[in-house]
């Protein structure tokens, strides 16, 4: 039989538990206000356009643009290192490399990135397209030096140059790579490196007369692939890596192309993948730039009007329309976490399927 002398004390630690428990509730609902609050703060960029049924098992009908930072000059050559759990990318007229890590603020990684040179009327004389190898290394494709060069994520003071040169000649200024499975490295040679402020399109100092798309072996041998391409830029493999894509940013002939890629690592004759030359223009800011496929050979192609997806077979899916002139793009975190890089800004979108290589 319970004492009556306790029922005060009892009544006390009742009231005290109640009391705990609203407070615990009141904590709990402030913090999915705080939640709510956080999500309504995201600043979103574009809109996603719907053009085929198949791309709504690639992009959810809910999916944002989401914009996670912003005020560069030029953003472009977003690449994720699997090993470090970061994503770099390049702001080219500044000549550095930023590092972002999701929940943490972009911070600067190198600078100078491209050129170490003296002259400061260059346009972007930065890094452009930035790729990591199998080992972790940082590949990149360096405008103003007008070379593309390997260095260790530790060890950024030791540089390795895989190519200046073709027929001791220098390189135009390579832009954009992708590493085929075997460690070489293709890349594009367009002479955007080499524009002198105040003069777009003018290329005063280039000593090729020809852009081209080259391949460098792992052990550093040089081939020009083609030069059939007025202004090559973006460049990415198939899945199976019998096809190479590489767009071509000049504004009368806004091409994809796909080339056969031959047994010996050489390409076949191109042929055009899709035609966005008609696209051009001022409600469609942007030319073929940047691109990265996906694990079913869907290719996510930024040009005009944003980043274009396209099947294998070159259909035109959707887009995820920027509204800005836009880079490049690239897969990171579990391989479905597109990154973007449109014009001043990073940002990001959740994708239903994942990157080639994930």
């Amino acid at each position: 039989m319970t004492s009556l002398r306790w029922l005060p004390l009892t009544a006390l630690l009742l009231a005290g538990a109640l009391q705990a428990t609203a407070q615990d509730k009141r904590g709990k609902k402030e913090e999915k206000k705080e939640e709510k609050k956080e999500e309504k703060k995201k600043e979103t960029l574009g809109t996603i356009e719907r053009t085929d049924p198949a791309f709504d098992s690639l992009i959810d009908k809910d999916a944002v643009l989401e914009k996670l930072a912003d005020g560069y000059s030029w953003v472009e050559g977003p690449a994720w290192s699997k090993r470090g759990g970061y994503l770099l990318f390049s702001d080219i007229p500044n000549n550095s490399v930023f590092k972002y890590k999701p929940g943490s603020k972009v911070l600067l990684f190198l600078k100078p990135s491209g050129y170490t040179g003296s002259r400061t009327d260059l346009m972007e004389p930065g890094s452009n397209g930035l790729v990591f190898d199998a080992e972790g290394n940082l590949i990149l494709m360096e405008h103003g030096d007008r070379q593309v060069s390997r260095i260790s994520p530790d060890d950024l003071k030791t540089k390795t140059v895989l190519a200046s040169h073709y027929e001791n000649k220098k390189l135009n200024s390579p832009n954009d790579g992708a590493i085929k499975s075997n460690g070489d490295l293709y890349f594009t040679d367009p002479p955007y490196g080499r524009m002198v402020k105040g003069k777009p399109f003018v290329f005063p100092d280039r000593e090729l007369d020809f852009c081209g798309i080259y391949r460098v072996t792992t052990d550093r041998k040089l081939t020009l692939l083609t030069k059939e391409m007025s202004f090559p830029n973006g460049i990415a493999f198939s899945p199976d890596e019998k096809t190479l894509y590489v767009a071509n940013s000049d504004p009368k002939k806004a091409v994809w192309m796909a080339f056969e890629v031959k047994s010996d690592g050489t390409l076949g004759k191109g042929r055009v993948f899709f035609d966005a030359t008609a696209w051009v223009g001022k409600e469609k800011p942007g030319l073929p730039d940047g691109m990265k496929v996906d694990k079913n050979g869907n290719l996510f192609a930024t040009g005009p009007g944003g980043v274009v997806v396209f099947s294998p077979e070159g259909k035109h899916l959707g887009t995820i329309a920027t509204g800005v002139p836009t880079s490049n793009c690239a897969w990171g975190e579990d391989g479905t976490v597109l990154y973007v890089t449109a014009d001043k800004a990073l940002c990001k979108i959740q994708t239903k399927t994942k990157g080639a290589g994930w």
